[in-house]
Formats: structure tokens, C-alpha cells, sequence
């Protein structure tokens, strides 16, 4: 489905207009949006537009790093918006010139949505020009990140306030993988942002400069959030393996203390096992009794001397 935008000289605002129509003398400025295009309307890319076949090539080949490339008379730039229930990069492609703003994506896009709402919605945004309404898709794409990761550091305070058990290391670790899927999202176009601001060739309107800036420091911020989750990740990882490793000491040191205790005694129970003829205790009325009471000072001292050592504590 291919959508127009026409914003006339006089600040009005025409929609689903033919792309003949595009070439008025009473236009200011359109938005052509490709939304889920077929291979017919794809083609007017190459045969209306004559855009570059290497930018072309990149809107087909899914899915393209985040970056920016410049063209005589326009900028083309690869955006990645995030899917929320897979974490998933959508890409999104725009070609921005003085004078139009072309998007291209092969899914639905809820951002690309919502900025065309608002251009409908304030007559203020149309006199703004193709650049701001670049700026509106970038700032709903970033927008949307934030609930996401939000989510998840919600979902590890929830773990660190929570006792270990056997499926904490399992929650860690899954929500170590969609931390990682952000983070090639995130800091992609946190790469593409500070070449935006910081391209000799991209000619950007002073007033809208700070719009990127603040874009940018929303990406900052993201980008702190997911490496501190990371760390934090890896925090309670280790402090549940040590947690494991010393409950697993304190099992081992019972086991050890209490085999210590009878071994001995299994030692002289096993003495008076054995089938011989002629031992002396056999034929002792007391025998039996004098052998118990044997053993019960042996584990008993036993006893004694390893908690003397600190065994037991």
C-alpha cells in the first residue's frame, strides 16, 4: 500500500493523492509512505522516484545495520523500530530530500502510524517540513524501546528481592538473551544518531537540531539501563553459583563430620564381625557392653574434638 501526503503552499493537508500529483507547483513538501508494498508498487522506487539502486537494493534486503548514506538530493537512512513481543528488529527506511520524506517498510509500522495522526491532528507539524516529520518516526521508534526495557529491570529487581531457587539462573540467563537483542538495537541507532549530528553533509534546520540531540540522549540512557541490567545479570548469577557452592560446603562438611564420627566405630563394630575362635571379648560376660561403651567414648571424643575445631559451626 503506497499512502501521500501533499502540504500545499498554503499550509493544507491532501492525502491519498496519485504519485502524478507529486509534481504540482502548489506543493511544499509530501510524505509518501510504502507501507507492506507489493512488487508493483516497490518498482516505483526505481521507476518515479530514480532513487539510487544501491539504496533501493538496501530497503529489499532485510535486515541492514542502521546507517545513513547520502545521495545527490536526498539522504537515505536505515532505522530499526523494535517488535514487542519478540524484541525483534522492523526496519524502517527513509529517504529524506529538501523537500519530501519517502518511508519504506515491509510490515506494518505502529510508529509511522502515529506520526501520521499527529500530522493530521496538528496543522503546526506541516509547516514544519520533511526533516521534523524524519525527526517524529525517530523519536516514536526510540519511544518505544523504553517500555521494554523498563520491563526487564523491573523483572531483575523482582529476582534480586526474590529467595534463590532452581529456575532463578534459567530467569537470569533469559533475560540476559532479550537484554542482548536490545542492546544490537539500541546502540545501532545510537550510532546513527551521533552520525546525524555530527555529518558535515546533512543539512539539518538549527531549529531542529535540538530534536535530534534530545533523540540521542534518550538512546544514552537506554544504552546505561541495558549495560547496568547486563552487570546486574551477572551479579546475581554469581551470587547465587557462591550461594550454591557454599551450601553445597556446609552439606559436604555434615557429611564429612558425620562419616568421620563412625568410622571408627564402624571400624570396631567390623573387628568383632569377623569369624575367629579365640578372641578374648567373646567369652567376656561384659564383652558386649564393654565394646558399646568403646564406642561411645570413641564417637563421643570424636564429637568433642571436632567441634573443638570449629567443625560444627
Amino acid at each position: 500500500m503506497i499512502r501521500t501526503f501533499i502540504i500545499t503552499n498554503d499550509g493544507k493537508i491532501k492525502s491519498e493523492e496519485s504519485l502524478n500529483s507529486l509534481s504540482d507547483t502548489n506543493i511544499h513538501w509530501f510524505w509518501v509512505d510504502f507501507d507492506s508494498p507489493t512488487d508493483e508498487e516497490t518498482a516505483c522506487l526505481r521507476n518515479h522516484f530514480k532513487f539510487h539502486p544501491l539504496a533501493i537494493e538496501d530497503c529489499l534486503l532485510f535486515l541492514q545495520r542502521p546507517k545513513l548514506d547520502h545521495y545527490d538530493g536526498y539522504d537515505f537512512f536505515v532505522t530499526q523500530a523494535i517488535d514487542q513481543s519478540t524484541l525483534s528488529p522492523i526496519e524502517i527506511d527513509v529517504f529524506v530530500g529538501a523537500y519530501f520524506i519517502v518511508t519504506f517498510h515491509l510490515t506494518s509500522s505502529i510508529e509511522i502510524k502515529n506520526v501520521q495522526n499527529r500530522l493530521f491532528n496538528d496543522e503546526s507539524i506541516a509547516k514544519k517540513g520533511a526533516m521534523y516529520i524524519f525527526y517524529l518516526i525517530m523519536d516514536e521508534i526510540v519511544d518505544e524501546y523504553f517500555p521494554n526495557v523498563y520491563q526487564l529491570e523491573d523483572s531483575l529487581n523482582e529476582i534480586e528481592m526474590e529467595e534463590s531457587d532452581n529456575n532463578l539462573v534459567e530467569d537470569v540467563f533469559k533475560i540476559r538473551r532479550q537484554l542482548l537483542k536490545l542492546r544490537r538495537i539500541v546502540f545501532p541507532m545510537r550510532e546513527l544518531l551521533y552520525r546525524i549530528l555530527n555529518s558535515e553533509r546533512l543539512i539539518i534546520p538549527k531549529e531542529d537540531r535540538a530534536y535530534f540531540m534530545d533523540i540521542h540522549d534518550h538512546l544514552l540512557k537506554l544504552s546505561e539501563i541495558i549495560e547496568s541490567n547486563r552487570e546486574m545479570t551477572n551479579d546475581i548469577r554469581d551470587s547465587y553459583l557462591s550461594l550454591n557452592s557454599d551450601r553445597m560446603n556446609s552439606i559436604m562438611k555434615t557429611l564429612t563430620v558425620m562419616s568421620s564420627i563412625f568410622i571408627p566405630l564402624t571400624f570396631i563394630g567390623s573387628i568383632y564381625g569377623m569369624n575367629f575362635q579365640y578372641m578374648p571379648e567373646l567369652g567376656w560376660r561384659w564383652g558386649y557392653f564393654g565394646v558399646l561403651g568403646l564406642m561411645f567414648v570413641v564417637g563421643f571424643g570424636m564429637a568433642y574434638w571436632l567441634w573443638s575445631k570449629g567443625w560444627f559451626k
